[in-house]
């Protein structure tokens, strides 16, 4: 089903904006102040695309990010109903040749980065019952974070709160769904804190992909006196043994989406991760114009992953890694910034300027995944490795409203990222593969906002980015030599960006954007070998798009939410790439012009909500997404659909108890359609299927 186009959508938009002459006597929308362009404003004053999402969508399990990120223009994020891999996202195209993990964009919890130096990123320990907002940041500002940062999505926990507070909340649905969560946020003299405790688990909507999830989060803040502040961050995550059912192939889905590739359960393929992580954050006002935050961080995450690389595969190549992946990361770093407020030329002024440093240091074993006959089990070793990778940052930018109604706002940001292998595995058909490689970039951004009308204010952007490989990208060399595959180049864009946000009465806010991002040294699969897959540059892409929104009150108790993103994404050079598992060399030729596989034509979300504070709850919306190809050929194709959800509840509100009751259902129509793509898998099991029709009920208690 395709999608609406889009001045449907804006039409729609236009009428709401006209018809809503019932909300100017509403309460206006709560004040929101953003920090992902590290200036304390409001989006509508800042020159960028930028978007806070405070509270999760009506009725959901809220254990996902993409629960939370799909009302946000230009952002696709897909539950992949796999808990042993990552959620996909991607921001404007970034990010969407990621098959695992996410990459390409920049990921940050309470300022902590959750994407390493190298660009490879999770999201599994991100707390979101514990969490106040999301913010995610569009288009060429994102620059300013450095390495892979075709976007940036931050999470940040909520203060405590006065007077304290308990919550409880539990759910369960359809494929054995269940979240547990307590949570305790509150304020004792000078120090406040939230501390949340959460569990999920599921039994999977498709054979073979039950898992568990047991996550914490604390944020503790001090206030050492009027001007110092120090917020001590710890979070852990564990997912023990998540099943991984795999791909499917079309003909695969179309016979039974809920079945699993028969590898999947030979090789029992899951994968086991914990991570504990803390962070420390030291805030201190100067005087009145000068102020400092030093945030420091250090963090270990482990991965045991079981893959299904067939026995022939793994004894016939002397130089295979194996078919069991374990990996031991220490990582850490840290961030000082300096700001500073005043006037300049008689006009508001504001200028920071920092450093940031951020290590990994990872261990990589390789195994085999059989011992005699037995398969899915760990055998001999095949690979082991220390990958070190750091980055060495400075970056300044800084804010002038040269006039009453124009801001200007700029920046700079110089990177290095340091790439070091150490191979300990060395023997006979394997030689040593250690190596280092060093890349660096200095990327400027540049933007003007215009207070045409308080109604309406128009904005241009311009900036530079960069992108290296990852560790994952130069595992291996597409010519199958011995070392890693350093002859890669990082990909470096020029993006651009006109925008107007529109804002008529203090309960709706709107906005349409266009934005161009022209690329060099794209990268994209070389070869699939033996469960190897390498990489390739690709001289020139393009991703250009609009994007459009909608937030605001229809009436008393009725709001709408609203977003479309056609894009187009496009390699713009011609290339070799292989097409079949075993493809030792590129082969099968790509035209310019064919589609950047994972990016899908146009996505669109709605939903209408009634309900105040209290009472009766109820809710409509809409997720819909445009064809998807998963090859760079652009020869498979995950067809577009539209779902429809429905959502309902009761609150109480009663003295010190709050009590929410909800229930929802989704995917009404009990429609198959493919909810994910991988990107060039090998084995041409491209799609991973969304669930029929579900539903959930639940109760989320609030105890002041």
């Amino acid at each position: 089903m395709q999608l609406p186009p889009a001045r449907l959508l804006a039409g729609a938009i236009l009428a709401a904006l006209a018809g809503t002459a019932a909300a100017q006597q509403a309460e206006p929308l709560a004040p929101v102040v953003v920090t992902a362009t590290r200036t304390a404003q409001s989006p509508y004053d800042i020159p960028a695309a930028i978007d806070s999402v405070r509270t999760p969508p009506d009725g959901t399990l809220d254990v996902n990010l993409s629960e939370r990120l799909q009302s946000i223009p230009g952002v696709t994020a897909r539950d992949r109903q796999n808990y042993a891999q990552d959620t996909q996202i991607s921001i404007r195209g970034f990010g969407a040749r990621s098959t695992f993990g996410i990459r390409g964009i920049r990921l940050y919890t309470d300022g902590i980065p959750a994407t390493m130096p190298d660009g490879q990123g999770q999201v599994t320990h991100f707390n979101l019952d514990s969490a106040e907002r999301v913010e995610v940041l569009r288009g060429p500002f994102s620059a300013l974070y450095g390495n892979a940062s075709g976007g940036v999505i931050q999470l940040f926990t909520a203060d405590g709160t006065e007077p304290p507070e308990l919550r409880f909340g539990i759910a369960g649905g359809s494929n054995g769904v269940f979240r547990s969560s307590v949570n305790a946020r509150g304020v004792e003299g000078p120090v406040d804190y939230n501390v949340d405790l959460s569990h999920f688990r599921t039994s999977g909507y498709r054979d073979h992909s039950a898992a568990r999830r047991e996550s914490g989060n604390a944020k503790l803040g001090w206030k050492i006196d009027d001007d110092r502040k120090l917020t001590l961050v710890l979070n852990a995550v564990d997912i023990p043994g998540a099943q991984d059912p795999l791909g499917l192939t079309k003909a695969q889905f179309h016979a039974d989406p809920r079945q699993v590739a028969t590898v999947a359960e030979t090789y029992n393929t899951r994968k086991s991760a914990d991570q504990q992580q803390a962070g420390l954050i030291y805030d201190q006002r100067i005087d009145n114009r000068n102020s400092l935050r030093v945030m420091g961080y250090y963090g270990q995450r482990t991965v045991t992953q079981y893959l299904s690389i067939p026995v022939a595969t793994q004894t016939a190549q002397r130089g295979n890694s194996g078919g069991v992946v374990d990996l031991g990361n220490a990582y850490g770093g840290g961030d000082a910034r300096w700001t500073w407020r005043d006037d300049v030329l008689g006009r508001p002024f504001e200028f920071a300027a920092g450093v940031a440093y951020d290590n990994q240091h990872q261990h990589r074993e390789g195994y085999n995944n059989f011992v005699g006959a037995t398969l899915g089990v760990r055998g001999d070793k095949r690979r082991d490795e220390i990958d070190r990778v750091f980055d060495f940052d400075q970056y300044a930018q800084a804010t002038w409203r040269v006039a009453q109604d124009w801001t200007l706002m700029g920046g700079l940001r110089h990177s290095d990222v340091h790439f070091t292998s150490d191979d300990r595995y060395i023997a006979p058909g394997n030689p040593d593969d250690s190596g280092s490689e060093a890349y660096s970039a200095t990327t400027p951004v540049f933007g003007v906002l215009w207070r045409a009308a308080p109604w309406a204010h128009v904005y241009a952007n311009w900036g530079r980015g960069f992108e290296t490989p990852t560790f994952s990208e130069i595992g291996y060399r597409a010519d199958g030599g011995a070392g890693l595959a350093f002859d890669l180049r990082p990909s470096k864009s020029e993006n651009m960006e006109v925008g107007l946000k529109l804002q008529p009465t203090d309960r709706i806010n709107a906005g349409v954007a266009v934005f161009r991002a022209d690329s060099d040294n794209e990268l994209a699969v070389a070869t699939n070998v033996g469960g190897r897959t390498t990489y390739q540059n690709i001289a020139r892409s393009r991703r250009q798009g609009i994007e459009a929104s909608f937030d605001g009150e229809l009436a008393n108790a009725l709001h709408l939410v609203a977003s479309y993103t056609h894009l187009q994404a496009s390699f713009r050079t011609p290339f070799l790439t292989c097409v079949a598992a075993g493809c030792a060399a590129p082969d099968t030729p790509v035209a310019a012009g064919t589609r950047i596989p994972g990016v899908p034509r146009a996505m669109g979300y709605a939903a209408l909500k009634y309900g105040a504070e209290t009472g009766v709850q109820a809710g409509i919306d809409m997720n819909a997404m445009g064809a998807t190809t998963a090859n760079d050929l652009g020869t498979a194709t995950a067809p577009g659909y539209a779902l429809f959800g429905l959502s309902g509840g009761y609150v109480f509100d009663n003295g010190p108890w709050r009590i929410n009751t909800f229930a929802r259902v989704d995917n009404v129509a009990d429609r198959h359609v493919i909810g994910s793509v991988i990107v060039n898998d090998g084995n041409g099991r491209y799609f991973e299927p969304a669930p029929g029709r579900t539903f959930l009920v639940g109760v989320d208690v609030r105890w002041r």
